[in-house]
Formats: C-alpha cells, sequence, structure tokens
C-alpha cells in the first residue's frame, strides 16, 4: 500500500461539502475522503488534490480524513484535520403588497447570527441595493410597479463566514381592485363587480358567511356571481392577481340578505274575532310584521315573540295573513308567501213574529251561504220551564210552537260553518199569551144579576168576561178573579167566554160550557082566603111554562103547595089563623132545586 497522505487544508465553501487540499504520494493512483461528525461516517474517493466531499450537513463540525490507494491497497488514515461547513442559504419567499413594495421572507438558518439581502432590478437599470439584519424579513419600498426584481440573500455565522446564496425574482403588483358594488339581481343570486386593475391579469372574489363557509370565485371578468341564503351576512374580499402574485387586501364589503321567512306558521282563532298565530324562530330575523287585509283595510301586528294575536277582526270575511321577518340593517323580508284564513259568520240578526198565540217564527237575515243555524228557546214557569234547540240547514227561518202559555223566553240564534261560530245574537223576549183560567163557575144572585168566578189564569194580569145570548149580553172587565154581571134576562141561554190579558196586551180567547139563568119568577101573587081556614095562592106566570112551589113562612108554621105543571095556583089548607106570613112562589130549575131569589109577600 502507499504512503500515508498528509493534508495541507480543509474547507468549506458550500453548506453540503467539504474541499480538500493535499500534497501527491508518490505510487497512489487515487485517494479516499473520510469525513466524520460523530453520528455518521462518509467517505467519496477521489484521484488527486484538491478532492470535494459532498453529502454533508451545513454547518456542522466535521473530522476530515485522508487514506492513499493503490492496486496494494490503501493507506492509513492521515492525522484529521477539523472543518466546519458553511451555513445553508436562506430560502426567500415573496410577494409584493402594493404596487411599489416587495416583501422577503424566509425560515431562520441553522446558526445564522445576520443577513445580507441584495435587490437590483432584473434588466440591470439602477443600482443595486444591499442590506444587513438579523430578522428573517425585509420589506423593500419604494419600487417601480409592474417590474421585475431580483433578490438575493445569504448568512453568516458567528465567525462572520457567509453561508450559501439564494436568489428569486418577483414583479411589484397590481393595485387592489376599486369600486365594488354588491348587487341582489334576483332572489337567491348576488352579483360582485369592480373595476378593472392596470397589470392585473385575473381576479379572485373571496365571499365569507358570518357563519365561517366560505366560497371564491375565479374570473378574467370584473364581475362574479354567486349564490346565498336568507338570514346571512357576506364579507367580500377581491384580489387582483398578475405574475407577480396577489395584489393587496382592498375594501373589504358586508352584505346582509333578508331574514328567512317564519315556517311552521299556526293560525288558530282564540275567540270569533281574534286570531292567534304562532310559528317557528326565522334565521336572521329580529323583529316580526303581521300584516292582515281583507282588501279594504289591514291590521299590522309587531313583535319580537313567534306568536302574536290579530283582534277586532270582521265576521265573516276572507283575510291574508303575511308573518314577514325583519332586521335593521336588510329591513323586512318581502317574498313570504300569505297564509288564507276566513272568520267565523256574523252574529245572525234575529227577528220574532207571531203565527198563533202560542207559535212564533224566528227569522234572520245571512250573508254567509255555508252557514248553518241553531236557535236556543230557554225561558218559562216552574216544572213548565224549557230549553229548545231547532237547527236550520239553509233557511233563514225556524217556527217555534207548542210553547207554555203566560211564560216568557229568551231566543237567541248562533250561526256555524267551516270557518268557525259565531258569537250568539242578542237575545230576544217571547212572551207566550196568559193562561186561560182552568175552572169557571155562574153562579145567579138575583133574577137579573149573576157573580162569575174563576181560578187564576197565570201571565194574566186582568180578564173580561163575557155573557152572551140573542136578547143580548152581560159583560164585565176586572183585574179579580170573580166579576158580578147585571141586566141578566131569567130563562135565557148564555156563551159563557172570558178572555185573559197579560200586562203586555197579549190576549187568550177562553171559551166554556153554556150557562142557562133561572126560570123567571110569577109576577101579580095574589092570596085569597078561602072557607075552613084554607088560603088560594095566586100568580102570573112569567116566559116558558115552569113548575112553581108556593111557601108561607109564618110563627108558628111554614107551608107549602106545588100544584101541577102548568097551574098558575094552589090552596094550602087548614093555615092557623091570627098570625102573619111570608108568601113566596118560586118557580122549579130543571134539576128540581128552588129559585131562592123570588120577591116575598106579607099576609096578615
Amino acid at each position: 500500500a502507499p504512503d500515508v497522505p498528509s493534508i495541507d487544508q480543509a474547507y468549506s465553501k458550500q453548506s453540503s461539502s467539504i474541499t480538500v487540499e493535499w500534497t501527491a504520494v508518490p505510487g497512489a493512483t487515487g485517494y479516499t475522503l473520510r469525513a466524520e461528525d460523530g453520528k455518521s461516517i462518509i467517505e467519496t474517493t477521489v484521484t488527486g488534490s484538491p478532492g470535494t466531499i459532498r453529502n454533508l450537513n451545513p454547518a456542522t463540525q466535521y473530522m476530515i480524513s485522508l487514506m492513499s490507494v493503490n492496486a496494494g491497497g490503501r493507506s492509513q488514515p492521515s492525522l484529521p484535520k477539523k472543518a466546519k461547513t458553511v451555513l445553508a442559504a436562506p430560502v426567500l419567499s415573496s410577494s409584493s403588497p402594493s404596487n411599489d413594495s416587495i416583501v422577503v421572507t424566509w425560515v431562520p438558518v441553522y446558526m445564522a447570527v445576520e443577513y445580507t439581502l441584495s435587490l437590483m432590478r432584473a434588466d440591470g437599470v439602477g443600482s443595486r441595493l444591499k442590506v444587513n439584519t438579523s430578522q428573517t424579513t425585509m420589506t423593500f419600498s419604494g419600487l417601480d410597479s409592474g417590474i421585475t426584481y431580483s433578490i438575493k440573500a445569504n448568512a453568516w455565522d458567528s465567525n462572520h463566514t457567509p453561508g450559501d446564496d439564494f436568489s428569486v425574482t418577483q414583479i411589484t403588483i397590481p393595485c387592489a381592485p376599486q369600486g365594488i358594488t354588491i348587487e341582489e339581481v334576483n332572489p337567491g343570486n348576488l352579483t360582485v363587480s369592480w373595476s378593472t386593475v392596470p397589470l392585473g391579469e385575473y381576479y379572485i372574489v373571496y365571499v365569507k358567511r358570518d357563519d365561517g363557509l366560505e366560497v371564491f370565485c375565479n374570473t378574467s371578468l370584473s364581475r362574479c356571481n354567486y349564490q346565498f341564503q336568507c338570514g346571512f351576512t357576506y364579507f367580500t374580499t377581491v384580489f387582483a392577481y398578475n405574475t407577480a402574485g396577489q395584489s393587496p387586501l382592498g375594501s373589504v364589503l358586508n352584505y346582509t340578505t333578508a331574514p328567512c321567512c317564519p315556517v311552521d306558521i299556526k293560525p288558530a282563532f282564540v275567540s270569533s274575532d281574534t286570531l292567534e298565530i304562532t310559528w317557528s324562530p326565522a334565521r336572521g330575523a329580529e323583529v316580526y310584521e303581521i300584516i292582515a287585509g281583507d282588501g279594504t283595510s289591514v291590521i299590522r301586528c309587531n313583535d319580537t315573540a313567534t306568536v302574536c294575536a290579530l283582534s277586532a277582526l270582521k265576521c265573516n270575511t276572507r283575510y291574508s295573513v303575511i308573518v314577514s321577518s325583519c332586521s335593521e340593517i336588510s329591513g323586512c323580508n318581502t317574498s313570504c308567501v300569505p297564509h288564507y284564513i276566513t272568520t267565523a259568520p256574523c252574529s245572525p240578526q234575529i227577528k220574532v213574529t207571531n203565527v198563533t198565540p202560542f207559535s212564533f217564527n224566528v227569522s234572520w237575515s245571512s250573508d254567509n251561504k255555508l252557514a248553518n243555524y241553531t236557535v236556543s228557546i230557554r225561558g218559562g214557569v216552574g216544572l213548565e220551564s224549557q230549553s229548545r234547540t231547532l237547527r236550520s240547514s239553509g233557511n233563514f227561518w225556524v217556527v217555534v210552537s207548542n210553547l207554555s202559555c203566560g211564560a216568557t223566553f229568551y231566543v237567541s240564534a248562533i250561526a256555524t260553518s267551516p270557518d268557525g261560530e259565531s258569537l250568539p245574537s242578542y237575545t230576544v223576549p217571547l212572551e207566550t199569551a196568559p193562561c186561560c183560567p182552568q175552572n169557571l163557575t155562574v153562579t145567579q144572585v138575583t133574577q137579573a144579576m149573576t157573580n162569575m168566578s174563576w181560578s187564576v189564569g197565570r201571565g194574566a194580569q186582568s180578564y173580561t168576561t163575557k155573557l152572551v145570548s140573542l136578547r143580548g149580553e152581560a159583560k164585565c172587565r176586572t183585574m179579580q178573579s170573580h166579576c158580578l154581571l147585571g141586566c141578566i134576562t131569567c130563562g135565557t141561554n148564555y156563551t159563557v167566554s172570558l178572555q185573559s190579558i197579560s200586562d203586555t196586551g197579549l190576549t187568550s180567547e177562553c171559551m166554556y160550557q153554556g150557562y142557562s139563568s133561572s126560570a123567571c119568577c110569577p109576577s101579580n101573587v095574589k092570596l085569597y082566603r078561602l072557607a075552613n081556614n084554607a088560603i088560594r095562592v095566586y100568580w102570573r106566570a112569567t116566559g116558558i111554562s115552569n113548575n112553581y112551589t108556593a111557601d108561607l113562612y109564618g110563627s108558628s108554621a111554614n107551608y107549602t103547595c106545588s100544584p101541577s105543571p102548568g097551574s098558575s095556583s094552589c090552596d094550602i089548607s087548614e093555615v092557623s089563623c091570627g098570625d102573619v106570613y111570608t108568601v113566596v112562589v118560586s118557580p122549579m130549575s130543571s134539576n128540581g132545586s128552588k129559585v131562592t131569589f123570588c120577591p116575598r109577600k106579607i099576609y096578615s
């Protein structure tokens, strides 16, 4: 093997290699370079001095040794020599935030204490600008727009040894787009437009929603369309691009879309003229506006809650109800669809007319052809109190019959349709005619006067009684339950009637069994004295033939004689003398009773 070589010097000019110089060894056909850093060993074969060992780590201390080689083998390693690789080059990233500046950044280089950067136009015009810094960023300002610049940088270690250099080129940019506008062309679509930028080759529009969702549009035009949803705020930025990169951040526009329309709208009537509406909260809504219109008038309600009551609605009216969501920024959403509701029928205006004293016609007017009507009657007296319900389908009247006499009833009506039930109508009182007395008695008091009495008729305040015959009539009006009637004709058949009259003037005509007045008392009654203490009673019959009875009432004895039918006298024998007698001749009634009111005569 050849002799052991001796290293003259070892040095690094690049961060990944070390160059070694030595004196040639006689008989050697090649040399092996070895680098050790305590972790790894790297060897490479060269033919002569100088030789370079590569693939080393930057800024790393290595022990370098050298061995000579020939056909007999290789020598022992030379005495080692220390050598350190220079620093790595900073890897530059450049951008042009404005049309007159370039920003250069890099990752810190291991073991670097300072950096040198130089900048000059790529076309060689002008002078080179050189700066030193210990930071990892550098801004070059006052540059020409749209020009390509070359930037070179290297790092220095603590021994002020320069490291590798790194170069980039960067063009200054276009300006940020101006005149950005946002327009809602049609529902669901927004158009962003802007002024074109000199040196701008294309544009990217970023649209970020306030919930974090972001979309973008890449175009060479000066406008961009995108879809949006209700109830969000969109933040829009526009960047211009060319080969130099991205323009600086311009204006950030925000656009808030109209709140979403409420859903799950549920209208429900809580009374005949009050509608309660509930709905689910709508995104973006700060307040809700409810509008109900019937074509002639409008009712509004504004509330932050998701419920609203619309009152004082017209009956039997179709309303268009729109529930809109509103916000202070974007106003109210005008695209919300209406809901249609129809209020319940109007309360019937009823009218009650008499058909008979105990039957009535209840009628009303109607402007709802779909409504059915229910008529309620309640009232009466005592055990006869009652409540009735009558239904009318399609008609505007019902007949109420067979009501109790002498009572007051109350009538009301309700209209019902598929849209609900009306309020009850105003109650109308209904009064039936007074009742006829159950019992009536006619008693003759004198030949020309009778007493009529009766039971009380319910509901009656006064009464008018009549006895009517072919010879005339007797009439009496009273508030009592009896009455004296004069000018009665004896032996006459009468029809008996009574009229019950209420305090409001309603009447009931009551007919009873006929009445026959008593037979007429005879006239010209005379007494004739006969032999043997006998007396003949004589009289003149009046009217039709009747049976008569003659009675003598004395202080010591009473006497009676009854002649045969058609006779006008009868004899009484063995009458006590010296006495004063009362003589009465009375006709006999058909039932065999004696008329008691004929006149009396005194006989001594």
